[in-house]
């Protein structure tokens, strides 16, 4: 018993050589859809950064999000195929991102950022973080309209055949699984935290990066065993992914942020002295 998949043309519309494509289309509405949520804690005072800087990090994040997805799955991902055929490494178009190399990219991009306009650095990830959730649901959207990224054989009633896959077998609809975990469990984890942190008096800079490191390795770690290896690594180390590596250290540098920013640290409120707001007012209690 398989769920028929359904089968969306990659392409909206094309015009001559031009073509909006699902896939691209995603992540536009990720981005905006995220920007829409950044605007809405600079009206509310949960954030220093201002509409010009703003639009200014859109494109540092881009940037960063571009190169450092595209570097990490070259060097990790494609060596021998990129290493026969070097010129082909930026031809960004034909497929292939990492997303922790995005996630070192637009770290990279923020850092830069942040120093230009003289912002903490955790506090634009922290916004970054809280607010691009979308993103990751969009993403794996317009993954699973591409029939790419699909899951390992499987027999479960809800399984899918993909018509990109060679062996043509029911699978897991695994982009489907993280577009759910990590699109709007994390979100709803993420927006909960930080509510709950700034109501009792523990928010601190990092707060919500740390979380989003952790809570997305421990996401990503365990749906990679319904998700199909790479076919040009397979398991990398015993039973695991080369996806479950990179999410084992995107949780220790997690851990090792929230440690950071609360070892050794006193509790207090920081909502009027730090914020300069009443959070009561952001977050009223007959609101989620």
């Amino acid at each position: 018993m398989v769920i028929p998949y359904p089968r969306i043309p990659p392409t909206i519309v094309s015009v001559g050589p031009i073509a909006i494509r699902w896939y691209s289309m995603m992540y536009v509405v990720g981005y905006v859809l995220g920007y829409r949520l950044v605007l809405s804690r600079v009206a509310n005072g949960r954030s220093a950064i201002t509409r010009t800087e703003l639009d200014g990090l859109i494109w540092y994040l881009v940037a960063g999000m571009l190169i450092g997805a595209r570097v990490v799955y070259v060097v990790v991902y494609g060596r021998g195929e990129y290493s026969a055929h070097p010129l082909e490494a930026f031809a960004v178009w034909q497929g292939g991102l990492s997303f922790h190399g995005a996630v070192l990219g637009m770290a990279s991009a923020i850092a830069l950022f942040a120093r230009r306009y003289r912002l903490p650095i955790l506090e634009v990830t922290d916004l970054v973080a809280l607010c691009g959730t979308p993103g990751l649901f969009f993403g794996r959207i317009g993954n699973f309209i591409n029939g790419e990224l699909y899951g390992r054989p499987t027999s479960v009633p809800w399984a899918m055949v993909f018509p990109t896959d060679p062996r043509h077998v029911p699978r897991h609809p695994s982009q489907l699984y993280e577009a759910f975990a990590e699109g709007v469990v994390l979100s709803v984890l993420l927006w909960s935290i930080d509510r709950w942190a700034y109501k009792k008096g523990y928010y601190r800079r990092g707060l919500i990066t740390g979380a989003f490191f952790v809570g997305y390795a421990i996401i990503r770690f365990s749906l990679e065993f319904t998700r199909q290896p790479d076919a040009q690594l397979g398991l990398v180390v015993g039973a695991l992914s080369m996806g479950q590596l990179l999410s084992m250290i995107t949780f220790v540098v997690g851990v090792a942020l929230l440690g950071g920013v609360y070892l050794g640290r006193k509790r207090s409120d920081v909502r009027p002295a730090i914020i300069g707001i009443n959070v009561d007012h952001v977050y009223p209690d007959d609101h989620p």
